[in-house]
């Protein structure tokens, strides 16, 4: 995972001082672009631990389309806990856990009346064009609807991502992110965007190819700076593969959205030890 190292450098070489929205402040950069080609292994932070079952099950939480964080904390994952909160809801004069039209929503019913799902399914629509029109330059979904996004605690960070289909066999995917917290969101986002390119092309009948991960306000929060440090000073060690198993029945959109943990594995995963780091609200 040279690329991370090689993004965080440039934070902190080219970045500036910011205040943001959580009080905290960041060093930040704007525009950056990285590329991992998925058939050299699979693209996980290993100079700090991932725990890529949480990569998982957030990614299978929002395909199903769900928005309560209950559902995500039944699966052992807290990570949007935070906000979440009694006091984080009631702003938007919602219960707690109910953390508004977010990723999940936005993907499976863009333009709904929340929580109705009645919206446009983009994972759906993604699919059938994939199928059916391989060649489109429109496999996009969007994660950021203008109506509502002042209306949830947190607005998807990861906002826009495209899929575009090489030869008619390798599914390639780049995806827009306007807001990255450097130390802890990025080494997320990177797998979870890797996996779902994994996940597409298997339910379709495709291999994966290229991950382009494209940044808007990419930042490290002031308070992360040391762990930053203790991270660089650490080599990489060898990607890991990602092994998909027992799921030749999943194919198609249920295919996908039938996908569990137990159909994953990431093999040789060596890593260096977790370093703990607070996360801003």
């Amino acid at each position: 995972m040279k690329q991370y190292h090689d993004l965080l450098r440039h934070i902190l070489a080219t970045g500036t001082p910011h205040e943001d929205r959580t009080g905290v402040g960041t060093i930040s950069a704007f525009g950056y672009q990285t590329r991992f080609d998925l058939r050299e292994g699979f693209p996980i932070v290993t100079t700090k631990r991932v725990p890529f079952r949480w990569v998982a099950e957030e990614l299978f939480w929002f395909l199903s389309g769900s928005t309560d964080e209950a559902d995500l904390r039944a699966r052992g994952v807290d990570i949007w806990e935070e906000w979440a909160t009694a006091e984080q809801t009631a702003r938007f004069g919602r219960n707690e856990g109910d953390l508004g039209p977010v990723y999940g929503y936005l993907w499976r019913s863009f333009g709904g009346d929340y929580p109705k799902m009645n919206g446009i399914d983009q994972i759906a629509r993604l699919i059938r064009e994939i199928e059916t029109n391989p060649n489109s330059r429109r496999l996009i979904v969007t994660g950021w609807n203008p109506e509502t996004c002042d209306n949830v605690a947190l607005p998807p960070c990861h906002t826009l991502f495209q899929f575009k289909i090489d030869d008619g066999k390798t599914l390639h995917c780049q995806l827009y992110q306007r807001s990255a917290d450097a130390f802890l969101g990025v080494p997320f986002n990177i797998s979870s965007y890797a996996l779902m390119t994994h996940l597409i092309a298997h339910v379709c009948g495709l291999e994966a190819g290229q991950f382009i991960h494209t940044f808007g306000d990419l930042h490290i929060y002031s308070n992360h700076l040391e762990q930053v440090e203790e991270l660089l000073s650490r080599a990489p060690f060898p990607l890991p593969s990602l092994e998909i198993k027992n799921a030749e029945h999943l194919k198609g959109l249920d295919g996908l959205l039938n996908f569990t943990f137990d159909n994953l594995e990431l093999a040789n995963y060596q890593h260096h030890g977790k370093i703990a780091a607070p996360v801003a609200v």
